[in-house]
């Protein structure tokens, strides 16, 4: 067991304590890759447009594997394949600071792969952060947890109770 005071990562027991720097890095990266892609393209092209940035690697598609655990904790294995897209870009801010942004996706949406590495490349530059955070990852954060909410609902709704046969009491 480990001596650390912080929470471990994902509750496992010898996970090393994660930084809140890397902890708002991976929520704001969760938020920008689970996002509508109508609602990102939107949201993105009326704060970014225009934003100077370096192509470190231009947006590609691949496949990567996907694992998966028995009852979620037992031993993995190989699921299957699926399709990503991914984009790595660096912007050097104006205060010199360079920040390199990366992008992975689901499908073969180059252009969304884009947005995601520039969004995160320039919500590590200070003088964008709080701007993007209010404009972009709360509207979307937003925008992914009702979209939940109907997918929620409308399982709900198709959802079957079964019900076992109880004996009944004696009177």
């Amino acid at each position: 067991m480990n001596d650390n005071t912080t929470a471990p990562l994902d509750g496992l027991p010898d996970s090393p304590p994660v930084d809140p720097a890397v902890r708002a890095r991976q929520h704001w990266l969760s938020v920008l890759a689970h996002a509508p892609a109508a609602t990102l393209t939107d949201l993105a092209d009326k704060l970014m447009t225009g934003t100077p940035v370096d192509t470190l690697r231009a947006p590609e598609t691949g496949l990567v594997m996907v694992r998966a655990r028995m009852a979620n904790q037992g031993d993995r294995f190989n699921l299957g394949e699926a399709t990503m897209t991914r984009c790595v870009l660096r912007h050097t801010g104006g205060s010199g600071t360079v920040s390199v942004g990366v992008g992975y996706v689901l499908g073969r949406d180059a252009g969304r792969a884009r947005l995601v590495a520039l969004a995160d490349a320039l919500l590590q530059q200070p003088e964008w952060h709080q701007r993007l955070h209010d404009q972009l990852i709360t509207p979307l954060a937003h925008a992914t947890a009702a979209r939940r909410a109907r997918q929620q609902q409308d399982t709900a709704r198709s959802r079957v109770q079964f019900f076992t046969l109880q004996p009944e009491a004696a009177a």
